[in-house]
This record gives C-alpha cells, sequence and structure tokens, in this order.
C-alpha cells in the first residue's frame, strides 16, 4: 500500500492536525475584521457591473481598450464568491484590487488616445527569468536589475502605472507613487508579518510580471492569494495569449517614458505560459532556474498561505499542499517537454540550478552575460557583488515550513518529480 502513495487513517489524521496548527492571525488584524463585520461593511457580493462603473465614475473614462476583460472577470469574481472564504477585510481588499487594475486600464488606453507614439515602441529580445519557485528568481532578477543598461518593471509602476495626478509635476508624481505603495507594503507586513522574510519588498522592488498579467484578469496572480479552483480550471483551458499582449502593452507605456533598455522579466508562472510568450515575443531569452522539489514545495506552500491568510475566513493548509503539489508537478513537466525546442532556439535558454547560483551569484549573473553575449560593465559588475556581499541569502530569512504541515509526503513528491530532478542533474 506504501508504494501506491496511499494513506493510513493514522497518516491522514496526523496531516490533518498539522494542518490545523496554522499561526494565529495579529490581534490587530482581527480586531478589524471583528469592527468590519460588526458595521456590516463589505458584505455585497462583488458584481462586475457595479465595478466596471465604478471604475469609469472614479477615473471620469469610458474606454476600457481592446481587451476582452468582461468573462474573466466575472469567473473570476464568482469563484471569489463561491470558493475564496472572503473574510470582511478579504473582500474589502478584492474590491480594491479589482477596481485598481480596471480604473489602470482606463487611464493607460486613454494615455495611448493621447499619445499614440506609444504603441509604436518596440520590446526587443526581452529576457524572461522563469522556472520552479523560490528557486532564487526573484534576487537574480534585483541582481541583474543593478545594471543601469537593464529595464525591470518596479513595484509601484506596476501597482500605478499612471500618474496619480496628471497636473503634478512628473518627479514628485512618481515620489508619491512610491510612497504609495510602501505605505500599502508596510500595511500589509502588519497583518502578515511572515512576509518580511518569505518575499520582503519595497516600491522599488522588481516585480512580478503576474502583476502585470492580473490587469486583464487572465493571470495565476489570484489563485495565488485566493482559493479559486473553478477560475483556475477555466484558466488551465484559456489561452494566455492576450495577456501577454498586454503585457508588451504595458512594457510599451513604461518605454516611452523611460527611453529604451534591455528588459528583465521574472516569474514563474511564466512555465504554464511558454507559448503565449513565445508567440507574442518571438526574439525572447529565457533564464530557467532549477531546484530540488522537495525543498521547493514546502517553502511555495508557506508563502501561499502566509499571502492567503490575510483574505480569508479560513485556511486549509491540506489544501494548499494538494494545490501547491499538483501545480509544480504539472510545471515540471512542461519544463521537460519544452526543454528540447529551447535547447534548438536561436538564443538557446540558459538553465541555472539554485546550488550553483547560491554558490556564487554574482558568478552566476557573469554567466547568465556570457551565455547570451552581453557584456557585463565594471560599474555594474561591482555593484552586483555589492549586493550579494549586503544579502548573501537574497535578504529573504529561514523558511520553516515542512512538508508534512500541508500534507505532502516526500517519498510520493520524489516519485512524482523524479524525471524532473533526473534530468535536470538536481540533487536532493
Amino acid at each position: 500500500m506504501a508504494t501506491l502513495g496511499l494513506d493510513s487513517p493514522d497518516d491522514h489524521l496526523r496531516r490533518r492536525d498539522a494542518a490545523s496548527a496554522t499561526p494565529s492571525e495579529p490581534w490587530t488584524f482581527q480586531m478589524l475584521n471583528l469592527v468590519l463585520r460588526g458595521l456590516s461593511l463589505f458584505r455585497s457580493p462583488l458584481s462586475t457591473r457595479d465595478l466596471l462603473n465604478a471604475a469609469q465614475r472614479r477615473t471620469g473614462l469610458a474606454d476600457f481598450g481592446e481587451w476582452d476583460i468582461e468573462e474573466p472577470l466575472e469567473i473570476l469574481i464568482k469563484s471569489y464568491e463561491k470558493e475564496a472564504r472572503l473574510s470582511p477585510f478579504g473582500r474589502m481588499a478584492a474590491r480594491w484590487d479589482l477596481l485598481r487594475f480596471l480604473s489602470n486600464l482606463l487611464c493607460l488606453r486613454e494615455e495611448e488616445r493621447k499619445d499614440p507614439a506609444i504603441l509604436d515602441e518596440r520590446i526587443e529580445r526581452p529576457i524572461f527569468i522563469t522556472g520552479l519557485p523560490r528557486s532564487g528568481t526573484s534576487f537574480l532578477h534585483e541582481l541583474l536589475c543593478e545594471d543601469s543598461q537593464n529595464l525591470a518593471v518596479r513595484c509601484w509602476e506596476a501597482i500605478y502605472p499612471c500618474p496619480l495626478d496628471p497636473n503634478r509635476r512628473v518627479e514628485r508624481d512618481i515620489e508619491r507613487r512610491r510612497k504609495k505603495v510602501d505605505r500599502q507594503l508596510a500595511s500589509f507586513e502588519r497583518i502578515a508579518p511572515e512576509i518580511r522574510s518569505l518575499h520582503p519588498m519595497v516600491a522599488d522592488t522588481p516585480q512580478e510580471c503576474t502583476e502585470i498579467t492580473g490587469h486583464v484578469f487572465l493571470g495565476m496572480r489570484f489563485d495565488t492569494t485566493h482559493h479559486i479552483p473553478s477560475y483556475r480550471r477555466w484558466l488551465d483551458g484559456h489561452s494566455l495569449a492576450p495577456a501577454y499582449r498586454f503585457h508588451k502593452r504595458f512594457l510599451q507605456h513604461l518605454q516611452h517614458r523611460r527611453g529604451r533598455g534591455q528588459w528583465v522579466l521574472k516569474c514563474p508562472d511564466h512555465v504554464f505560459a511558454l507559448d503565449a510568450v513565445r508567440e507574442v515575443y518571438p526574439d525572447a531569452r529565457f533564464v530557467f532556474m532549477h531546484r530540488d522539489p522537495l525543498s521547493v514545495l514546502p517553502s511555495v506552500a508557506r508563502l501561499t498561505e502566509t499571502l492567503r491568510r490575510p483574505f480569508t475566513a479560513s485556511v486549509d493548509r491540506l489544501e494548499i499542499g494538494t494545490e501547491v503539489s499538483e501545480r509544480w508537478a504539472k510545471g515540471a513537466k512542461i519544463l521537460l517537454a519544452a526543454a528540447p525546442s529551447f535547447a534548438a532556439a536561436p538564443a538557446p535558454a540558459f538553465h541555472l540550478p539554485f546550488r550553483r547560483f547560491v554558490r556564487d551569484p554574482a558568478a552566476a549573473v557573469e554567466a547568465v552575460y556570457a551565455h547570451f553575449g552581453m557584456t557585463l560593465g565594471a560599474e555594474a559588475s561591482t555593484r552586483v557583488r555589492n549586493l550579494v556581499a549586503a544579502r548573501p541569502n537574497g535578504g529573504n530569512g529561514r523558511n520553516f515550513g515542512r512538508l508534512e504541515d500541508y500534507g505532502l509526503d516526500a517519498e510520493r513528491e520524489r516519485g512524482r518529480f523524479a524525471d524532473y530532478v533526473e534530468f535536470f542533474g538536481l540533487v536532493a
């Protein structure tokens, strides 16, 4: 029986007990939910039409652009309502989040109307960093961004890509957006303090691309922060090419303001959209990062739990463990199947094992540059090495998530990922 990965009743009960032993929420957050519940605030169901109308009233604009947003938004909202077990704060946050995306769409479209030259910007040979999550992708992204020739989407401009006050001087408005995002991130840290060690962020941190594709409601960003299986099933059966067409449009806006450079982009979820990325960016280059899945899974599960907890009335660790294992077992298979085509591409992908990266991050950056025939200048090289010295572990604290905390069995997971581990030469 054990060789088939089946559980005895005792095994199941032990994992269920571990799953219930979750950290308590900060008392300030408990009070916030009690107040919102007591005042009967944010009880009304989310509504696609109400959100569309609210965004148009907020901005004074009407045109959302060419993007087919109503179907994915409607499916996402239904999944929020039926499956996400939204807390009062979670409902408030979901409304704020969706309304922000819609308002951004309206403002971006208005910018295009006023300045059609935005759409003439050429995004050439972007570099996409992807692979299994919790494998060093964020720190590599930050290190590459120490080179001033490279461009990244910063957290503040992913959240607020358009000026908050068009009449304010550009520099002052940018600073206002930075400060606003820093305050928001600090507020989230107060209600989810574990995030400081799991995934620290400030306004200028390079942001993941999932925050961009979220604008058209096509991406796994929502699935990370909420239990929404019906939306995820719908997304799995839907082409992500429209999401990456918007992604390119978003970069065109930023490049039009900043000037041209080498775009360096990052998100583990690109693994599930490799065909869409290559369709929209046929000259894209890729860095794939690989790590032993038995280290990846508990770390991803812990981060997912930390991100979901503020928004839901209850967190189920077994549910998270199952979702994370299934998603990244699928991701590993995609990476295996795609490897030959990326090896034969005009710019073959660069594969970077986690152990090689952590052994010498600065040398890994130099290897990326060498692989793609790029030049790392002396000043940029010094900045990279200084950042490594200042943050030898990438700025992350230790992640104490364990497989058994999320109902996962090491032997079973080792079997699920055996082909991936063998192919990429990963050491358990």
